[in-house]
């Protein structure tokens, strides 16, 4: 718990060199409709960006990318590296087994870090990488993990999201609890229609369960498919028994290494 009120200002910067981050390049116009933070504001922190050395802006273009020191900041961060070298064998095997990419990914304050994923084993059909940031709320992995978290870290996450990153409040569902009961009562979850829409037009959805063992919750696992070739039946029949099977791999891998911190 934080003794002071966080610096808005310096939220926002975070804020603005993770979208340049994770879109890249990406216009002023792309930031702001990613933010909402009014343009000038928009234009003083990747001034500001650009002056420490994190961003730079394409000469031809005008849009932002990511310059070298963005590398900077996690030389000390080795956990998805960690993480994601446990995944890999039992991500694979879920991809043969059933044909979809999958994803894994860990808790990062208010949102979901996809730290590995099987996107490049076959064709791409959509592009999420590794380092991914996906919302809590809207995703089957983050409604996976809020669903299997204790009351305590719900809690915590959700005053996350209500104080809002990069100073931006967000508005609780009231079906919220709902929701996630119905979660815990499938065994599952599935990715929010309005998400789906907005980033895939409606062609991708997923469905996710969370990896947890003897009340801890190590992250969460989807499969990511399309629409149009398999519907909610489908996975249920065919595809949800072996991705619970991979997320008992994944619980019992991370359960046994003695290379990952207590904290995961």
């Amino acid at each position: 718990m934080t003794s002071y009120k966080p610096v808005t200002a310096v939220l926002r910067a975070f804020e603005v060199l993770r979208v340049v981050n994770r879109l890249c390049p990406a216009t002023l116009k792309d930031i702001h409709a990613e933010t909402g933070f009014d343009k000038a504001t928009i234009v003083r922190m990747l001034q500001t960006l650009i002056h420490a050395g994190y961003v730079t802006q394409d000469s031809d273009t005008g849009a932002y990318i990511v310059a070298g020191r963005v590398l900077q900041l996690s030389v000390g961060y080795s956990l998805h590296d960690q993480v994601a070298e446990i995944c890999a064998p039992i991500l694979a095997r879920l991809r043969r087994a059933i044909g979809w990419p999958s994803d894994f990914a860990i808790r990062d304050a208010e949102s979901m870090i996809v730290v590995q994923t099987t996107r490049t084993q076959g064709p791409l059909l959509f592009n999420r990488r590794p380092g991914f940031r996906a919302p809590m709320l809207l995703t089957s992995i983050g409604q996976a993990y809020l669903a299997a978290c204790s009351d305590r870290e719900r809690d915590e996450i959700l005053t996350l999201l209500q104080t809002g990153s990069g100073g931006r409040t967000l508005t609780m569902p009231n079906n919220l609890e709902r929701r996630l009961a119905t979660v815990r009562q499938s065994g599952y979850a599935v990715m929010d229609n309005t998400y789906s829409q907005a980033e895939y037009g409606g062609t991708i959805w997923a469905i996710a369960v969370p990896v947890a063992s003897g009340g801890r919750v190590y992250g969460a696992l989807n499969i990511m498919l399309l629409r149009e070739a398999v519907d909610e039946e489908m996975v249920k029949e065919r595809y949800l028994p072996l991705l619970k099977d991979a997320a008992a791999e994944l619980e019992l891998a991370f359960h046994t290494s003695d290379s990952l911190p207590t904290g995961l």
